[in-house]
């Protein structure tokens, strides 16, 4: 079981990329490209991957310095609503804006503009990716409300593994909604880009209520639209373990 404590890094001799991520100027990922793209400065010299943080040095990113501060760590689940963009860039409607939290967050994932549900957010930079990722192949789980009932075959065909624009997706777990006909649940392990809506636009269905109830072991519960809440000890604890 990982421990929360560790989310309180060892700034001493920390990898520059690391240390980028760990006071939530961005994710660890985009820190690597900041720093290929020759944009991070430490003392007054470009840094590279090899490059490591000290007590007392000064880090400038994009020519602004980046200031240490009392790291409070944060993780909150969210439920964005519909008209809700998942950017951090400052225009009308970014999640950033919606959300209003004191520390500086960041979505881990997306959802499309469309959609609503659970996502996460957090200032542990380097975690997003060991989440976000599809290549780790963690659990995301939907209810999908379309425009005509659905069909058998669909659910198996879907759950097998289709064709979509010369990629096959992977199986997943689907099945039909009790007493309902026209709404179904299901659980991805990757990420395509609009994956479910495109899967049911190969199949001439419209999809029109697309609502994300799970991530990994958080679940949506009874969060209403535009609320968020901390994710409790137990639930980090459990996240945790299951990316380290």
């Amino acid at each position: 079981m990982a421990d929360i404590s560790k989310l309180n890094n060892n700034l001493a001799l920390m990898k520059i990329d690391k240390y980028i991520a760990y006071y939530g100027y961005t994710s660890r990922r985009k820190a690597c490209d900041l720093i290929d793209e020759k944009k991070v400065i430490v003392n007054g010299k470009i840094a590279n991957f090899s490059t490591k943080f000290n007590e007392g040095d000064v880090v400038e990113i994009n020519g602004e310095v980046l200031k240490p501060r009392t790291f409070v760590p944060t993780f909150i689940a969210y439920h964005k609503p519909k008209g809700v963009v998942c950017t951090t860039e400052k225009i009308s409607g970014n999640i950033i804006d919606a959300v209003n939290h004191t520390e500086k967050i960041y979505p881990v994932g997306r959802l499309d503009k469309e959609s609503e549900g659970l996502i996460l957010l957090t200032n542990q930079g380097e975690l997003i990716d060991k989440i976000a990722n599809a290549a780790h192949g963690h659990e995301k789980e939907y209810i999908v409300t379309v425009n005509l009932p659905v069909r058998n075959q669909f659910l198996k065909e879907i759950s097998d593994g289709i064709k979509l624009q010369g990629e096959i997706t992977k199986p997943c777990v689907v099945s039909l909604e009790p007493n309902a006909k026209r709404i179904f649940r299901i659980i991805l392990t990757q990420g395509m880009n609009r994956q479910i809506r495109r899967m049911c636009n190969a199949y001439d269905y419209q999809v029109l209520k697309l609502l994300r109830v799970r991530v990994m072991n958080i679940i949506l519960g009874k969060l209403k639209p535009g609320e968020w809440r901390d994710l409790t000890k137990e639930e980090l604890e459990t996240l945790l373990a299951q990316i380290v």
